[in-house]
């Protein structure tokens, strides 16, 4: 994985028809998706339950591009062999599902990932500052984590102290919820360049029609890099 800050657009599985995942990430892959972003929910974290280690390691073969793994669980560290080992590409805990994130991360990086950390819309930016030399990706949660399809809470205030703070080490800044070709340059303007989409890309196509995604992608990624250029 080269660093860059170009925009990349992360569509959430969690949107997918789940009984046709294998040909849904080929079909988001196909029609431009930078990387494919799976959503692991433990309905403790978060009231939600969805995929566990097995369910990603069946993911895998499918995706060519990066897989980018978010842990919605708590804890998180005893379950970091099991995704290094379904073959994540990153794995993103969040700061709030334990006491101890500057090992968790280190744990990460040692089991051979892209170290992510999350931050809840009401955990500050400065919870990371200590942080940035062990972390690859923040990921700022732009909804309250747990379903898909949720309104987009403004975090650009976050988004521009997250972006001053990292400067030029190279740490994606990551957006997941509520992202759309109307959300979208706000989060970009301010610094994002890792955006997670779900419904706003699925919507409108299937595995049989999937021109739609590539649309959906395109609308999101064009509204993004207009922002980013213009900021």
């Amino acid at each position: 994985m080269t660093f860059t800050r170009s925009i990349k657009i992360a569509p959430s599985i969690l949107s997918a028809d789940f009984a046709n995942f294998g040909q849904e990430i080929q079909a988001i892959e196909n029609q431009g998706a930078d990387w494919v972003h799976v959503d692991v929910m433990d309905g403790h974290f978060v009231p939600n339950l969805t995929f566990g280690p097995p369910a990603v390691k069946a993911f895998r073969p499918h995706v060519k591009t990066v897989m980018d793994v978010h842990l919605m669980i708590s804890p998180v560290d005893a379950y970091i062999d099991a995704y290094a080992d379904a073959g994540a590409d990153i794995l993103t805990a969040h700061l709030e599902a334990g006491p101890h994130i500057h090992r968790t991360l280190q744990a990460i990086r040692g089991a051979g990932m892209k170290a992510g950390v999350a931050l809840n819309p009401g955990t500050p930016a400065e919870a990371v500052t200590h942080l940035l030399e062990l972390t690859d990706l923040i990921c700022v949660m732009t909804v309250n984590p747990g379903f898909g399809g949720q309104k987009f809470i403004d975090m650009t205030a976050k988004i521009r102290a997250l972006r001053a703070m990292i400067g030029d080490r190279p740490v994606h800044i990551e957006i997941d919820g509520g992202v759309t070709p109307d959300t979208a340059p706000l989060v970009a303007a301010a610094g994002a360049d890792v955006l997670v989409a779900g419904s706003a890309v699925f919507k409108g196509g299937s595995v049989a029609d999937p021109a739609p995604y590539g649309a959906n992608i395109r609308a999101i990624r064009d509204a993004a890099q207009g922002a980013q250029a213009a900021a």
